[in-house]
C-alpha cells in the first residue's frame, strides 16, 4: 500500500515537472503513467544486466570485494571449464527435441479440442492443468514415475519388457536415457499452455474461410494446409519463440532430479552452481 502511494505521488510529481517544462497534457500524462514500468525496468532488468556484465570482468566470491580480471573469466569458461560446453550441448539438444515435439503435440491436441462436442470444456481443463502445477512438485512426481524399480512407467512397461527379455530402463541414472527422460517430462508440461494458446488461435480463424475451401472441393487435410496453418502462423511463431526461451531457461527439473552430471547439467544449473556452490560470481 505504501509502495502504491509512493508511486502515485511520484507520478504526480513527474507530471507536474513535465508540465513546468512545457510538455503538453497528453504527452505529460503518458510519460507519468509509464513511470512505474520504467522504474521497474531500471531496478529489476537493466540494473541486474549491467551488474552481471560488470561482475563478469571481475573475480568476485561475495565475501570479498570484486577484483578486476578483464577477460580472464571468459577465457577460462571457453577453454578450461569442463562443464560449460557440455551444459550448452545438453541444453541445445533438449531444446532441439522438446520444442518441436511439444509444438506438434500441442497443435494436434488443440485441433482435437477445437471440435464442438459435448463435454469438451472438461477435456480442455484437464489438458491445461499441467501448466498451472508447481514445477518442483511435478519434478518430484516424474522422478517417482521414472524410478527403475517402483516407478509407474516401468511398471506399465514390465509385461512388454519381460516378453522380449529386456531389463527395466534406468531413466535418470543411465547416461543414454537422461536427456530423453527430461524431454518426455517436459512435453507433459508444454502441452498445457501451448494447447490453450493454439486453441484460441484456431477459434479465431473465420469460419467462412473453411466454408469457401469446402465449396472449392478442399478436404480436411487441404483445409489444414491452406487455411489453418497460414492463419495460425503468427500464433505458431509466438509459441515457437516462447518454447525456445523456456527450453533455454529450464532449471527446476534438473535441480530436483539427481541425474549423472555429464548428462544432466543444463546451462542454468551450471550458472547456479558457479554462483552459489562455488561462489564464482564473476564466472556465473
Amino acid at each position: 500500500m505504501l509502495v502504491g502511494a509512493g508511486l502515485g505521488l511520484a507520478m504526480l510529481a513527474v507530471y507536474g515537472l513535465l508540465r513546468l517544462l512545457g510538455v503538453k497534457g497528453e504527452a505529460a500524462t503518458g510519460l507519468a503513467l509509464i513511470l512505474p514500468w520504467f522504474l521497474g525496468f531500471l531496478i529489476w532488468t537493466l540494473g541486474p544486466i549491467l551488474a552481471s556484465l560488470y561482475f563478469s570482468f571481475t573475480d568476485y566470491n561475495v565475501l570479498q570485494a570484486p577484483q578486476w580480471v578483464g577477460l580472464a573469466n571468459y577465457k577460462a569458461m571457453f577453454t578450461a571449464d569442463p562443464d560449460f560446453w557440455p551444459s550448452m550441448r545438453i541444453t541445445f539438444l533438449y531444446g532441439l527435441l522438446s520444442v518441436p515435439l511439444g509444438l506438434a503435440g500441442a497443435l494436434g491436441t488443440a485441433l482435437l479440442l477445437a471440435q464442438d462436442i459435448k463435454g469438451i470444456g472438461i477435456w480442455r481443463t484437464i489438458y491445461y492443468l499441467p501448466a498451472v502445477l508447481p514445477a518442483a512438485a511435478t519434478a518430484v512426481l516424474w522422478r517417482w514415475m521414472f524410478s527403475p524399480s517402483a516407478g509407474l512407467i516401468n511398471t506399465l512397461l514390465s509385461p512388454m519388457l519381460n516378453l522380449f527379455g529386456l531389463p527395466r530402463p534406468a531413466w535418470f541414472t543411465d547416461v543414454r536415457l537422461v536427456l530423453p527422460s527430461f524431454v518426455i517430462m517436459s512435453l507433459w508440461g508444454i502441452f498445457g499452455a501451448n494447447t490453450v494458446i493454439l486453441l484460441a488461435g484456431i477459434k479465431n480463424i473465420p469460419r467462412h474461410l473453411y466454408e469457401a475451401a469446402e465449396i472449392d472441393g478442399a478436404g480436411p487435410w487441404a483445409q489444414f494446409l491452406h487455411v489453418t496453418l497460414p492463419m495460425l502462423s503468427p500464433t505458431l511463431f509466438y509459441t515457437l519463440v516462447m518454447g525456445i526461451i523456456g527450453a533455454m531457461q529450464v532449471f527446476t527439473q534438473p535441480m530436483f532430479i539427481d541425474a549423472p552430471r555429464q548428462a544432466g547439467i543444463f546451462i542454468n544449473v551450471y550458472i547456479y552452481q558457479q554462483a552459489f556452490s562455488r561462489f564464482r560470481m564473476g564466472s556465473a
